[in-house]
């Protein structure tokens, strides 16, 4: 019996933090994801990267940030643009107004999370 009471407990303070962060669901996912908040992030600091150097810092696959950046690409968080220097060709990013918003509001979220947590 001891066990549902501290279950109950325990459900019943986590109330106030689902409360002070609101609906967790409103989460952007695409955000959420390591590897594109990684992509999000860099793209904050830097005015554009270039796959090799988004693929260095990050320190992944060309398969993996390939798939991540695409996904960025279609939410129009990120813009991509292919030239060729002579035969080789150069993937440059750059983070669109969409990008910046949704990853200020993703860090806003998150920052509440952190407070509401701290607070209690």
């Amino acid at each position: 019996m001891a066990g549902k009471s501290s279950t109950v407990r325990r459900e019943r303070d986590k109330r106030p933090v689902l409360e002070a962060v609101g609906d967790v669901s409103k989460f952007d996912r695409l955000v959420h994801e390591r590897l594109r908040l990684g992509i999000l992030s860099a793209l904050t600091v830097n005015e554009s990267l270039t796959f090799n150097d988004l693929k260095k810092l990050l320190d992944t696959s060309d398969g993996n940030l390939s798939v991540h950046a695409r996904k960025l690409e279609e939410s129009g968080y990120v813009d991509c643009a292919k030239t060729f220097a002579g035969r080789i060709p150069r993937t440059e990013y750059r983070l669109t107004a969409a990008g910046r918003h949704a990853l200020e509001r993703y860090l806003d979220h998150m920052e509440a999370l952190i407070r509401a947590m701290r607070d209690k």
